[in-house]
Formats: C-alpha cells, sequence, structure tokens
C-alpha cells in the first residue's frame, strides 16, 4: 500500500469517523476536479483533498435526503472516484436505485448479489458474472441495525485492499443514513408538535369566549358580533394548515384577537399594551409561538397588566411578555414548564424553540412570588437552513 493511499485514507477515517485502520486504494487519476488540473506527481495532500471532496459531495444528498433515487443518483459518481472501481452500484434491497462506470451486470444480477450480501449481513465478494476471477464487492448499508441498500463495486481484480476500503465506506454511508433518519425522525416529531398545536387550543378559551359573546347578544348586538369575527379570525389561524414558520406581523394579529376576546371576558380587570419596533413585523417566526406566552401571562396575571414588547436587536427580534401579578415560585414555574393539559403550554414553544434554532434559545422566565412574570425569548433575523417539514438543504 502506497504512503499516498494511506494519507487518504487516515485523514478520511479521521474526519469521517470510520473505526479502524483501511487499506486504501490509490484514486483514479482520470478525473480532476472540475476547472482544477492535475500535476503530474500528485502529493498526499492532493490525494487526501480529493478524497474527503468525493466524500463530502457523496454524502451531501444521501445525508440530506437518506437513501432515494435522487440521492442515490446523485452521489454514485462520487463514490466511485472516492473507491476508484470501473464500476459502482447504490441499490435498495429490491431495486437498483444508480449506477455509473462501465461493465457493471445487469440489474437482477446486481439484485441477486445485494439479496445474498444481506441476508447474510457482511460484505460478499462476488464472482466474475462473465467468467474468471473475482469482479466485484457488495457491501450492505444498515440503519439501526435495518439493512437499507447496498454499495456494490467491480472492477478488473478484487483485492483484500478494495475489499476492506469498500467495506469501510459502506460503514460511513451507513452513518451518514443514520444521521439522515435522526434529522427525519426530529422533523416528524416537529410536524407533530405543529399539529398538536392546533389540537390544543384550550377548550376552556373556547367555552368562555363563546359565553362572553352570547352575553353581549341582547346587550350589544354590534359587539357581539365583531368578537365573533375576533372569535372567528382567531380560530382560522389557530387551525389552519399552513408550514411551521409564519410572519411576526401574522403572529401579532393572531395575539390582538385573543387579547380582544380575553378583555371582553376579564372587562377592566385585565389591561395590556403591546409595543413593536417596525422593522421585525417581516421577521419569520415558529407557527404560535407568542400566542401561549400571553395565554401564560393572563392566567397566572390577572387581575392585572399585560405588556408585549418587541425590539429589533440587530440579527434577532427581542420579544419579551410580561405580567404584574402574583408571580410564581420555583415550584409552579416548573409545573408551568411541563404543563401540555390545558391549553398549547410554554413546554410546546420552550421545546420547539431549542429545536429549531439550538439550546441557546429556549425560554428564559424571570419571576419570583409577588413580582410578576416575565418571558423572554430570542428569534435570529435568518430562518434556520433546516426547519420543520422541510429538508436540510446542506448535510
Amino acid at each position: 500500500m502506497s504512503g499516498v493511499s494511506t494519507a487518504v485514507w487516515v485523514t478520511l477515517c479521521a474526519l469521517c469517523g470510520v473505526c479502524g485502520g483501511v487499506l486504501g486504494r490509490a484514486l483514479p487519476r482520470s478525473e480532476p476536479p472540475p476547472g482544477e488540473g492535475r500535476e503530474r506527481d500528485e502529493g498526499p495532500g492532493e490525494a487526501a483533498f480529493r478524497a474527503l471532496r468525493a466524500a463530502g459531495l457523496a454524502a451531501r444528498s444521501l445525508r440530506a435526503a437518506g437513501l432515494t433515487r435522487a440521492s442515490a443518483r446523485h452521489a454514485v459518481r462520487h463514490l466511485r472516484t472516492l473507491l476508484g472501481t470501473s464500476g459502482l452500484v447504490v441499490a435498495a434491497p429490491d431495486r437498483v436505485l444508480a449506477r455509473d462506470g462501465a461493465d457493471v451486470p445487469g440489474d437482477e444480477a446486481v439484485l441477486a448479489e445485494v439479496r445474498a450480501a444481506t441476508a447474510g449481513g457482511r460484505p460478499r465478494v462476488v464472482p466474475a458474472f462473465r467468467g474468471g476471477g473475482r469482479r466485484g464487492v457488495v457491501v450492505p448499508l444498515a440503519v439501526e441495525g435495518r439493512v437499507v441498500g447496498a454499495l456494490a463495486a467491480y472492477d478488473a481484480r478484487v483485492s483484500t485492499a478494495l475489499v476492506r476500503t469498500a467495506t469501510e465506506v459502506g460503514r460511513w454511508l451507513s452513518g451518514q443514513l443514520e444521521l439522515a433518519e435522526l434529522d427525519a425522525s426530529r422533523r416528524r416529531t416537529l410536524e407533530a408538535e405543529a399539529r398538536a398545536l392546533r389540537a390544543q387550543i384550550s377548550p376552556h378559551f373556547v367555552y368562555n369566549s363563546l359565553t362572553t359573546i352570547a352575553s353581549f347578544v341582547r346587550t350589544d348586538p354590534e359587539r357581539a358580533r365583531e368578537l365573533l369575527l375576533d372569535f372567528a379570525d382567531f380560530i382560522r389561524y389557530a387551525l389552519r394548515r399552513a408550514a411551521d414558520f409564519t410572519t411576526l406581523a401574522d403572529e401579532l394579529t393572531c395575539v390582538d384577537r385573543y387579547l380582544l376576546l380575553e378583555q371582553a371576558r376579564f372587562g377592566d380587570r385585565l389591561r395590556f399594551t403591546v409595543q413593536v419596533a417596525p422593522e421585525v413585523l417581516r421577521v419569520d417566526v415558529p407557527f404560535l409561538c407568542l400566542q401561549p406566552l400571553v395565554e401564560n401571562a393572563i392566567k397566572h396575571g390577572m387581575p392585572g397588566e399585560v405588556r408585549v414588547v418587541i425590539r429589533d436587536a440587530g440579527s434577532e427580534a427581542h420579544i419579551w411578555v410580561e405580567d404584574d401579578g402574583v408571580g410564581m415560585n420555583p415550584e409552579q414555574l416548573h409545573a408551568a414548564l411541563r404543563e401540555q393539559r390545558t391549553g398549547i403550554g410554554l413546554s410546546n414553544v420552550d421545546v420547539r424553540m431549542r429545536h429549531i434554532y439550538g439550546p441557546g434559545y429556549g425560554l428564559v422566565v424571570e419571576t419570583a412570588p409577588g413580582k410578576g412574570t416575565r418571558i423572554r425569548l430570542r428569534i435570529p433575523k435568518t430562518r434556520p437552513r433546516t426547519r420543520p417539514g422541510a429538508s436540510p438543504a446542506r448535510p
């Protein structure tokens, strides 16, 4: 094994998390990256760059979308460059997803070897499909112990180095597919939480709002009509089938309708003010991230005043919702952050914010008995690349 190959694979293993030693194969010299020349005598640094570049390009689509026909077609050429073989196939257990290079057997022959390799759960050396010596190696790809496909590499000679290299690349690809599955699981969780938001609009709020509207029907029909329209607007927004993001302006409109309905119910016992910097109205925010904070303020701050303040803070919008009510002790605060039974709940907002933006973007609660409560959150003005219901743009 040459020094160049050793440098390539040691570097690849270190950065890609492949465990164990890998017997490398020199990468083919016939396919330089677009727009780049190739020196006559390639040094270890250039070979390492080419290997890592091929690995990164191959991982990009598989890491984002998992093992699909489209992701396999995007990755197969780069995987063949990485392995340095004359032909390569990426397959699911029941179908060939993509192929690249020459001298690759037909789909049925490939799938027969894939089934044999996946049944055994280990790499399989393929005999020559047109007579002669060994001509290929098939490596199963698994996610959490479940075989999802295989990598089949074909060449004029199947050496021990190729078998070991293909095996390590297969393990690395399995790791990328597991990360893709983890991302998909997180997106499904966030989507489920977003759907739960629509189902968790407090039945007490609905009942109380309708009761309040009914009380005005005879005494003030015009007020009853306006409140009914406010109620319809709030419910339409809360139950709409929309993206998981909305604008801060739309979220504030929802909060405004909610506050009008609650003020009609509580009368002079509830006072509220809303202060918003116009520059942040177009900022994208997670759907229904603000109304639960206002709901909590009314629940724990009545009678009293609720204030919503939103300021422009450069790359972020800073939001806080505060009340001058009785406040909460640590036990009450802990219970409020866990509460899921009534209303949407602070915990739902806290978890979603951390999932979407990172652990540093959860709710910050300042409260003490007799001191009121202030809940703060920060929202970056740039929407994250990975968001609920959407595939990440890059690995």
